[in-house]
């Protein structure tokens, strides 16, 4: 890990020499003899890594290298600042020459970088006899890797399941015995890896067991239960509330939550998952909020702790999952070390099997531990590297001299892994560690903060974007990360997240590394208190609403803040104490109609790469957020209402500016008359076009730019601004708004060849026409689709189903017709429907061999459709039918009652999983 963070010391200086060499002058021989010797002690801790974890001596050098690699960047990023305050990287260089080489200055740079210099060559002096690779790119060089990553796995697999079949059969039984009494209990038990949160999921979702109840609902507890949030959890989902009844919900106290949740499930048949809970008190806390409910209600418990299940209900006998036999174990590491025969004939060898075999031993039976072996000889392709593999697992590490004995044999195959891993790969894998326990990890806000920390760096043959996918595929691939949900073309990584031992692990070594700190807000207090002893990345994990942050740390580069959907206010009182901040998170909560006022301070932080704004409200951005020239991100979430100064588009680094906004306003977002000096724009939310386009071709220098949200207030403007799009090639997600907008002309669109993600949004004038249906102009390669307020009279579907790529449609208040025909052979693709707010539609017909892969349908707010269309029972491939504030007589007709089965219930009867 050590040879990562000095590469990124080295990637700095090196871009110091570049941009500010003519300032440097009599240091500059210094500062390259710097980077010399920081190139040599990379090459030794590539050739070393590994072997510090069994010598103390070159351990201690080892960390003796990284201090002085963080002490270096420190050099650098003063010396960038000072700069900066000076008039920026780009000022006159007469202007600058009587103040930047002033002796006092050069000669204080010149001190420091001697200092460092001198430390590392006594460290050289005194270095084992390890052989030093001459200075330059190292065997793990990310050049390297790149090149080992084109031949990154095209194949897709999901979590393994092994031998569960006997276990679900007796977890589904236990849940369906109607015992008749309160708080009845089913408890799964068992180590960490074991895989009791796949068997509960896997119940979960079993089709017997959602016909049985009338209301589930799944948490996961982890070791910081938050009881208020569980209970508020389920409260919504139980009551699906309106957006002015969940506010009202989100006000209630413990208390009256727990009340509220007790009337709302006492008259149902209710199963609710409480995944990971770890001790008896949390239990304690939550249970009066749950009823008798009707006969049968259960809670599901999975934990590690077997007196936690027997306290929680001393009258059922916790089911404690089996570890691994012989035969599963090795067929699961096959399914891991030789994923489709990647290997070729070679996996069928007896030397292979043999150490195979040997290596699966020391797993100890845990799925998790072979699952992650598998994912590192996978990665191993001769059988002298697996020879290396089976000693690492033999041997013994003195960290893990204190480790609890049933999970030694995962750790050393945790570490076996990490150490195997490409060094620029190691920083990317710890930074997972800040993310809170169970916490769903979204792919490009990950990227886009690996890129701003500097773990992937620019070059010529790849978007650091595209290398960054490339890097999370290699961890999901190693096992180190898992898959949580794809995204709409179904291959690619939507949101990923770690596992519980795998973040334990990630966090002790990112503590070790010096890496990372989590700081957990006190549970009674508001104030977390930083201070400079505390590592360079800090992560906040807050347990209220508000988090105030004191002290000061003057050499913090990253301040990571975890947010889920609630917003959490950080308060800041100090910005000058973050001069070196590359990853802010800011949070702020505002009163109704108050503008937030964005301190101009913030302009003063040079380093900052990725900004992240959360606000309830309106917000001003200030002016000086234009200093900001090393921004790669610009992240603004929750406001009503925003103004942005011009100077925004003037940041060359600028590569994504994401605005949402609960509520579009043609008065706020950028101007695409406005230009763009960055030609790395890649992500563009949103833009206003009020102004004809064909005249300011600025547009057309963002050739990267592959994420577009526009909002149009003349149409006259739609035409030509699509046709000037058109030339951008990289272009596959765009968005249109129609703002008091009609009859835009999308014939365009036809063009969009490389287009695979639409969202037109506004209403769509298409009386009868006979030119055709106004979507007819649709690029067939769309993949997904969202139609929001466009009020087609025309029926739809007749043209839409023709898209062959089609995978996932959303309407929404779309068609304001009475009829809906989904044809014989239509929608080829499809994966997923949802439709949403069509108050006029009562008759939906579908064809048979029509949607053949339709997997999942949510129907909502369809208040007049009459009954559930006929063609529904020839799609063999459903699996999932949701239905929320859709008609009472409808929702009876595929319910069973008394046994007795509802008029149209034969139709959804092969549906595994329905939710009313």
């Amino acid at each position: 890990m050590a040879e990562a963070i000095v590469s990124l010391a080295v990637e700095r200086i090196s871009e110091l020499l570049i941009r500010e060499a003519v300032f440097l002058k009599d240091v500059k021989e210094e500062v390259e003899s710097l980077n010399t010797e920081l190139k040599r002690m990379q090459c030794f801790l590539e050739d070393v890594d590994g072997k510090a974890e069994q010598d103390t001596r070159l351990r201690n050098r080892v960390s003796e290298i990284r201090d002085l690699a963080y002490d270096a960047e420190d050099v650098i990023d003063s010396f960038i600042l000072e700069r900066a305050h000076q008039g920026g990287f780009q000022g006159i260089v007469k202007r600058f020459t009587s103040i930047c080489t002033k002796p006092w200055h050069l000669h204080k740079i010149g001190v420091q970088v001697k200092a460092i210099q001198t430390k590392l060559q006594n460290i050289s002096k005194n270095l084992p006899a390890y052989e030093i690779s001459r200075a330059g790119e190292g065997s793990s060089s990310v050049f390297n890797v790149q090149r080992q990553l084109r031949r990154t796995y095209s194949h897709v697999e999901e979590e393994d399941v092994v031998s569960l079949e006997v276990s679900t059969k007796d977890v589904i039984t236990k849940l369906m015995t109607e015992e008749d009494r309160p708080h009845a209990v089913v408890s799964i038990v068992g180590m960490g890896g074991l895989g009791k949160t796949t068997l509960a999921r896997k119940v979960y979702n079993h089709v017997d067991v959602r016909r049985h109840f009338d209301f589930l609902a799944w948490f996961s507890i982890s070791q910081q239960c938050k009881p208020r949030e569980v209970l508020l959890s389920v409260l919504k989902k139980v009551l699906s509330p309106s957006n002015d009844e969940r506010e009202k919900i989100e006000k209630m106290d413990e208390i009256e939550l727990r009340r509220t949740l007790f009337d709302a499930l006492k008259e149902k048949r209710y199963l609710v998952v409480l995944d990971d809970i770890w001790r008896s008190e949390d239990w304690d806390i939550l249970k009066p909020a749950f009823p008798r409910g009707r006969k049968g209600s259960k809670i599901l418990f999975t934990t590690r702790n077997r007196n936690v299940a027997s306290r929680a209900d001393p009258w059922s006998t916790p089911m404690e999952l089996p570890l691994l036999t012989d035969d599963e174990r090795w067929n699961l590491l096959c399914k891991k070390a030789f994923p489709r025969s990647k290997m070729g004939s070679q996996c069928c060898s007896e030397e292979f099997v043999n150490l195979g075999k040997e290596m699966v031993k020391k797993c100890g039976g845990l799925p998790l531990a072979i699952v992650v072996l598998g994912g590192l000889l996978a990665t191993e392709q001769s059988l002298a590297q697996w020879e290396r593999v089976h000693k690492n697992i033999h041997g013994h590490l003195n960290e893990l001299s204190h480790q609890d004995r049933k999970y030694g044999a995962v750790n050393r195959i945790l570490v076996s892994s990490y150490n195997a891993l490409p060094y620029p790969l190691k920083p990317c894998f710890l930074y997972l560690s800040h993310y809170p326990e169970d916490w769903e990890i979204p792919k490009k806000e990950l990227i886009r903060l690996w890129i701003a920390e500097g773990f992937i760096p620019e070059n010529k043959e790849f978007l650091m974007e595209d290398l960054g996918e490339k890097f999370l595929e290699e961890l999901i691939d190693r096992s180190l990360v898992q898959v949580s949900r794809r995204d709409y073309t179904g291959t690619n990584v939507e949101t990923c997240r770690m596992h519980d031992l795998l973040r334990d692990f990630c966090m002790k070594k990112a503590r070790e590394e010096k890496f990372v700190e989590i700081i957990q807000q006190p549970l009674h207090e508001l104030e977390v208190t930083l201070a400079e002893s505390m590592l360079r990345r800090i992560s906040i994990h807050p347990s209220k609403s508000k988090v105030y942050l004191k002290g000061e740390h003057p050499k913090l580069r990253s301040l990571l803040f975890s947010q889920n959907e609630k917003l959490i206010e950080l308060c800041i009182s100090k910005y000058k104490s973050f001069k070196f901040l590359r990853v802010f998170t800011l949070a702020k909560r505002g009163n109704y109609n108050k503008w937030w006022h964005v301190s101009t301070e913030i302009g003063n932080l040079q380093h900052l790469r990725y900004l992240k704004l959360y606000y309830n409200n309106k917000m001003i951005l200030p002016r000086s957020i234009g200093r900001l020239k090393s921004l790669y991100t610009l992240y603004i979430k929750f406001c009503y209402d925003i103004v942005i100064p011009d100077g925004v588009f003037k940041l060359e680094r600028l590569r994504h500016i994401v605005i949402k906004v609960d509520e579009i306003n043609p008065e706020c977002g950028f101007r695409l008359r406005q230009g763009f000096t960055s030609k790395n724009i890649e992500t563009l939310k949103f833009i206003v076009v009020d102004d004809k386009p064909v005249e300011n071709n600025a547009v057309l220098r963002c050739t990267n730019i592959q994420s577009l949200e526009i909002v149009f207030t003349r149409a006259k403007y739609v035409k030509p601004t699509l046709i000037l799009l058109t030339k951008l090639q990289r272009l596959g997600s765009v968005s249109l708004r129609f703002f008091d907008v009609s009859h835009p002309d999308l014939e365009p669109l036809s063009q969009y060849y490389h287009l695979s993600k639409l969202k037109l949004w506004g209403q769509i004038e298409d009386e009868p026409n006979p030119s055709g249906h106004v979507l007819k102009f649709l690029s067939s390669n769309i993949v997904k689709l969202t139609l929001v307020d466009c009020k087609l009279s025309q029926d739809p579907m007749a043209v839409l189903e023709k898209l062959c790529h089609l995978r996932i449609l959303h309407l929404k208040e779309a068609y304001i017709g009475s009829k809906m025909v989904c044809s014989a052979n239509g929608f080829p693709k499809l994966d997923y429907l949802r439709m949403f707010l069509l108050p006029e539609l009562k008759e939906w017909k579908i064809e048979e061999s029509a949607m053949p892969c339709l997997r999942e349908l949510e129907l909502a707010y369809v208040y007049s459709l009459k009954m559930f269309p006929e063609g529904l029972r020839y799609i063999t491939t459903f699996q999932e039918l949701n239905l929320t504030r859709m008609p009472s007589s409808l929702k009876e007709r595929i319910k069973v009652i008394n046994r007795r089965d509802g008029e149209d219930f034969y139709k959804v009867r092969h549906i595994s999983s329905i939710h009313i």
